[in-house]
């Protein structure tokens, strides 16, 4: 079985007695058997969990540290017929000095010894008292240690499948240049950090967003295990914080405060923190002397049951987040509009009006763009042209949108234009092929760039993000404008945005907005049904825009393979989707994506919203003519 680029990974925090090894090598055990039976291939203990962290002066007794070796040995001993990676805290001598260090077993036995740089020395922290720091290793040093001939020092560990994994101790992430900075540049993808961090009000939510950032910053997955309440309580008190988060976002969080074994579980995607990486040409090399370590370690299977994958990767689920969201995008697109108006002297601007979603956006972003030049709605020329597929609900939403928000109104119907031209080319009015709808989206188009020039305004594209991926847009038609507002918004954001100006309008125009947002997705050049309903619906012909959107954005941001996309759609969307319904749509999208670039490589300018856009300009560059048989 094919893991796709992923690796579970759990962070513990163990019920523990301080200076009682025989007691916590039995926790650490328990917490290997949990995560065995959860298939985790990486497990974190907290800093000196061999131990505990506060042993203090005890760790100057050979009892502490003589023990602490028989208990590695006892734990390689007792994984080496299973399949995982074990990273355990142990004081470490080495010569005349001990060290804070993590020491990393597999089936085969201890594969390395990672030590402390940065040891916390002030307030509550007295830890230069009892250790040495890991700054006395320019390279790594061969040790015996626990039956094993290993190494000390700086080291990365090869898990295999494109996994590296890197490791830093509590204090090391506090300072302004955390070990990891540097680890990631030699190659490391994963950060385990093994922590002693007691809480204090506040603190929670600060060491959260530093573990966050710099996942992000790294571009790595960061395992964060600190120690539990079963610490010394004589000054502090610990939470046992657990955490993973990938590239700043937060997978999976242990509860805090808990009297029993955590252990926090989470897939972190490997192949989307390479593409991510090999995307960002800032993220740099670095050839030092670090030393890599390959760990004996079996991926191959991974059902992805400890990840969460968002079936709307475009729009934030929470409430207040998407509405900050919309506000954000919505001042983007007005800003940009408002910049290009005013560079090209324009008077206004020209917007067709169908009554749709799409071109309901660009009419109040037009509105906005007015608003921030202090010039009249009026400037606004809204042209409404009713179609052969024009139902009374579209077009009477136009009307009363345009008329709420005080543009300028213009009504030119297309049908017998059409009519008309499709005489002039010999077609069949009666045949309702592509000619028949493309004939109608040419000649609006035509009436609309033709209106700008007559009137001095700027024609605003309607088209979304969406609408591109599948080339669902007539070439030359509703394609085409001087600037498009939409280009890079997505149809599931789309609504949302339309909803975030509803809910700030006045009772009017939100009821417009509201019904608007109740319409079926629709071009409208196919005649209605004999109720006068829309009979063209879009997620008929090219299937749900939800699944599409999804495909997108792992397809543009993380270079996924069809295999994962459809590993991931039916995890997203379990119980809505099938496997064939899945399976389906994805090929439907990909040879759509594929064969509609050449529309795409010629689409006029517009701003940039999100962190996907398909500009030629800027974020996808691919050639009009690539096969697509390698991805279907």
């Amino acid at each position: 079985m094919n893991n796709y680029g992923f690796l579970r990974t759990a962070a513990s925090s163990l019920k523990l007695k301080v200076a009682d090894i025989s007691f916590n090598t039995s926790a650490i055990k328990e917490a290997v058997d949990s995560a065995v039976s959860k298939d985790v291939r990486l497990l974190v203990t907290p800093e000196l969990s061999i131990t505990g962290y506060t042993c203090a002066d005890l760790f100057f007794t050979n009892v502490i540290i003589r023990q602490s070796e028989r208990a590695v040995a006892e734990l390689k001993d007792y994984i080496k017929d299973k399949n995982i990676v074990l990273v355990v805290g142990a004081p470490i001598p080495f010569f005349n000095k001990v060290y804070n260090c993590a020491v990393v077993i597999d089936k085969d036995g201890v594969k390395g010894i990672v030590p402390k740089k940065h040891l916390a020395n002030y307030n509550e922290f007295y830890e230069k008292r009892w250790f040495a720091s890991g700054f006395d290793f320019v390279s790594a040093q061969p040790i015996a240690y626990a039956g094993d001939e290993t190494k000390i020092g700086d080291m990365i560990f090869d898990l295999g499948d494109g996994a590296v994994l890197g490791i830093e101790l509590c204090e090391d992430l506090w300072v302004p240049n955390p070990p990891s900075s540097s680890l990631v540049l030699s190659g490391a993808n994963v950060i385990a950090n093994l922590s002693a961090s007691d809480e204090y009000v506040s603190k929670a939510q600060y060491r959260r967003d530093l573990i966050s950032s710099q996942s992000a910053r790294c571009v790595c997955a960061y395992i964060y295990s600190a120690s539990s309440v079963y610490e010394s309580t004589t000054d502090l008190v610990f939470s046992g914080a657990t955490f993973v988060c990938e590239n700043g976002a937060l997978l999976s969080e242990g509860e805090r405060f808990l009297r029993e074994n955590v252990l926090t579980v989470a897939d972190v995607d490997i192949q989307k923190l390479n593409t991510q990486r090999r995307n960002n040409m800032s993220f740099e090399n670095k050839n030092d002397e670090v030393a890599l370590v390959k760990l004996n370690v079996d991926n191959k299977n991974n059902d992805i049951s400890f990840r969460y994958i968002d079936p709307s990767p475009f729009v934030p689920s929470s409430e207040n987040e998407r509405a900050l969201r919309c506000r954000e995008i919505f001042a983007i697109q007005a800003s940009g509009l408002a910049k290009r108006i005013e560079h090209v002297g324009s008077s206004g601007v020209v917007v067709g009006i169908s009554g749709g979603l799409d071109s309901t956006l660009a009419l109040l972003v037009s509105v906005e763009a007015m608003k921030l030049l202090g010039k009249k709605n009026s400037d606004i020329l809204g042209v409404t042209m009713p179609g052969f597929g024009t139902t009374d609900r579209t077009y009477q939403n136009a009307i009363d949108l345009m008329k709420s928000l005080g543009v300028t109104i213009k009504e030119i119907s297309i049908k017998d234009a059409c009519i008309l031209h499709m005489k002039d080319i010999e077609h069949d009015s009666e045949i309702k092929d592509i000619t028949y709808e493309n004939t109608q989206a040419r000649e609006r188009t035509q009436i609309l760039f033709d209106l700008a020039n007559k009137h001095g305004k700027l024609l605003v594209g309607t088209g979304d993000l969406s609408e591109l991926a599948m080339g669902w847009c007539t070439y030359n038609g509703d394609h085409m404008s001087m600037y498009g507002v939409n280009a890079s918004v997505p149809k599931t954001l789309v609504k949302y945005l339309v909803e975030y100006v509803a809910n700030i309008s006045d009772k009017k125009t939100a009821d417009i907005l509201f019904d608007v947002l109740d319409t079926p997705v629709s071009p409208e050049l196919l005649p209605p049904d004999e109720n006068g309903n829309i009979a063209q619906k879009t997620e008929d012909n090219i299937g749900p825009y939800e699944l599409h959107d999804f495909f997108l954005y792992n397809f543009v941001r993380f270079g996924y393979e069809k295999e994962k996309l459809a590993l991931l759609a039916l995890k997203a969307f379990d119980g809505k989707y099938d496997e064939q319904t899945v399976n389906k749509w994805l090929a439907v999208f990909i040879k759509r994506f594929f064969i509609s670039q050449f529309k795409r490589s010629c689409i006029p300018d517009s701003p940039k919203v999100g962190s996907v856009s398909l500009s030629p300009r800027g974020d996808w560059r691919m050639p009009s003519d690539a096969s697509f048989n390698m991805f279907i």
